[in-house]
């Protein structure tokens, strides 16, 4: 059956609707709202988050009211969420003249609005032979400074690169693997590379490519999985920058259809299984080269893996993808900016300027993490002229951008067994649900109190409030300001700190102190 034909058929009959992964193969377009990608991560130790009735014939949970938060505006630097300040892009690392690659990445870092950073090399630019991992400077330099400001780094290997007159891939991989030239033409400004080059492909499907790919991953893995300075990774899909495509081209580089999403899938997996301790991103591109995107996308969310786009103004696809993914998915938007020079800005017929536009779409689909970019330009000095000219964007889009969770309410009740319950309303002023599971610790600093458990995945929402009750061990005065709140985000096993984002005082460890803030 062709799949054009197997489309009209499913989206008739809802066929499709419930299937079982490993019977869909290609996964035809489908709202992403209400779409079963089963239940999320799995939630260890999980709180009891109610109901909590009132009042007799029913336990009685409710309780007082006795203390309580607002939120808070400040930056947080926090796992899961983040303003990017690209370090590198397209091009390798930045050249501005007069400021050397060091200075030039310290002030990319040192960007207020940033809490995270991106670098996006061309595998040779990370190693030049078999067996071995050689860093360029800039990759080095960017993770030195990521030590130094607290900000971890994402990233991706691009395998494929139309921007450069040189191949992306490092010459003892061109001396063995096959490349496909690609038919038709990308039409453009001459004097642009992409416009210039002749676009080739590798046979991905080739074995000597597919082990060089999976030695690559294998090393990298050992050196920065797990470690405290990587965000995430972009996986590397298929074509152009291992975004998913080589539009214009209509063809690629493999024998069928079917040969293309065999590969990518195997390509995924082979990410997924060494990157076991960091989220994988993946492209939300459509599969306009036919070579399993769709496949590789349901893949990336039942695996608990998180998405992006490299845009924001796109198709319908990529938004109802964004926009309605399960609450646990974390989603990234890359978008290039305006260096903020008069020629270079776009403004539309309110006089808006189009970066503006992009902030508050960006907000539309409930964003963790955006780009700070100028495109092929990248210098931390563009980033500030912006700024200095329209700071209110960029400013809320810090201050809402991802989750921002806090305890809203705290009540205390007893129950019958004579213990102490201290029920946390848990709330989520940011666009975008917990990509992950939170773990709230109440505890007090001698150790008398160590009590830890879960909200259900993807909790709190971005909107309404997420109940969860712990019991404080007997002969603990919960109003003697000794116990103490703390949350913790799990992804792929691993915790990391999350700082509640209210505007009462925390404690130097991000902890709030539980004491009674309003009359009885």
């Amino acid at each position: 059956m062709k799949r054009r034909d197997f489309l009209k058929t499913t989206l008739a009959t809802g066929a499709f609707v419930g299937l079982a992964p490993s019977m869909k193969g290609w996964i035809p377009s489908h709202n992403w709202d209400k779409y079963d990608f089963g239940s999320g991560p799995v939630v260890k130790d999980r709180l009891y988050q109610g109901p909590f009735p009132q009042y007799e014939p029913e336990n009685f949970f409710g309780g007082e009211v006795i203390q309580y938060t607002t939120p808070g505006k400040q930056l947080i630097n926090c796992f899961g969420m983040g303003m990017t300040s690209y370090i590198a892009g397209d091009l390798g690392a930045p050249n501005i003249p007069g400021k050397s690659v060091e200075q030039a990445i310290d002030e990319l870092f040192a960007f207020p609005l940033a809490t995270k950073v991106y670098i996006r090399p061309n595998w040779r630019h990370i190693q030049k032979r078999a067996g071995k991992l050689e860093f360029d400077d800039y990759w080095k330099i960017t993770m030195e400074k990521a030590e130094k400001y607290g900000k971890r780094v994402g990233f991706r290997i691009m395998v494929n690169n139309p921007d450069i007159m040189e191949d992306a891939l490092p010459e003892f991989v061109l001396k063995k693997v096959p490349m496909h030239k690609l038919k038709g033409e990308w039409k453009g400004n001459p004097n642009e590379v992409r416009y210039q080059k002749v676009q080739t492909m590798p046979k991905f499907d080739d074995p000597t490519f597919l082990a060089y790919f999976e030695e690559m991953q294998a090393m990298l893995a050992e050196q920065y999985n797990g470690s405290p300075l990587i965000e995430y990774m972009d996986t590397n899909m298929y074509g152009f920058w291992g975004e998913g495509h080589s539009w214009p081209y209509d063809d690629h580089p493999f024998a069928s259809d079917l040969d293309g999403e065999k590969t990518f899938l195997k390509i995924y997996e082979m990410q997924n299984k060494y990157w076991d301790k960091v989220p994988l991103l993946t492209n939300t591109q459509p599969d306009f080269s036919r070579v399993g995107n769709s496949s590789v996308l349901d893949k990336t969310v039942r695996d608990g893996n998180w998405l992006r786009t490299d845009t924001i103004f796109i198709e319908n696809e990529q938004i109802e993808a964004l926009s309605n993914r399960p609450a646990w998915i974390a989603a990234a938007v890359e978008c290039g900016m305006s260096n903020g020079r008069e020629e270079t800005m776009d403004y539309d017929n309110a006089g808006i300027p189009r970066n503006e536009a992009v902030i508050s779409h960006v907000k539309d689909v409930g964003a963790n993490y955006f780009s700070l970019w100028n495109w092929h330009d990248i210098n931390a000095d563009n980033l500030h002229r912006y700024y200095g000219k329209y700071p209110d964007g960029l400013n809320d889009l810090a201050s809402s951008l991802g989750f921002r969770i806090r305890p809203s309410w705290i009540w205390e009740s007893g129950d019958s067994a004579g213990n102490t319950n201290l029920i946390f309303g848990m709330v989520n002023d940011g666009i975008a649900c917990v990509p992950g599971v939170l773990r709230l610790t109440l505890f007090t600093d001698d150790g008398k109190v160590n009590i830890s458990g879960c909200l259900d995945a993807g909790y709190p929402m971005t909107r309404g409030v997420r109940q969860a009750m712990m019991t404080v061990p007997a002969g603990i005065d919960v109003n003697s300001g000794q116990l103490k709140l703390k949350a913790e985000i799990e992804v792929k096993g691993v915790r990391y700190p999350v700082p509640f984002a209210i505007a009462q005082k925390l404690n130097p460890d991000g902890s709030l102190t539980i004491k009674r803030n309003i009359r009885g």
